[in-house]
């Protein structure tokens, strides 16, 4: 995906701080933090996670579907490969 170099040092950041959301769960968990807490950890990370496919949706959407002078089949293509990941992210 050469289209994501322009941005890439943003997704890195953010894939970086749903790690670190990540780990910090463990770590509550690990250290037997009250559940109230570890909800409210586990619901930012799924937000994280959204945001975080919002973004890869629009630009592969911007670079694979709608671009101007991609052929039709490029098109279907961009479509069919989007749909599929939005299947498995609504599982």
């Amino acid at each position: 995906m050469g289209h994501m170099a322009a941005n890439r040092d943003q997704l890195l950041a953010r894939t970086r701080r749903i790690a670190g959301q990540v780990a910090a769960i463990e770590r509550a968990i690990a250290n037997e933090a009250g559940c109230a807490a570890i909800l409210h950890q586990v619901a930012g990370v799924r937000g994280a996670v959204a945001g975080l496919m919002d973004e890869l949706i629009a630009d592969h959407l911007q670079s694979h579907v709608v671009a101007p002078g991609l052929s039709d089949a490029e098109r279907a293509q961009g479509g069919e490969e989007l749909l599929a990941a939005i299947r498995r992210y609504a599982r």
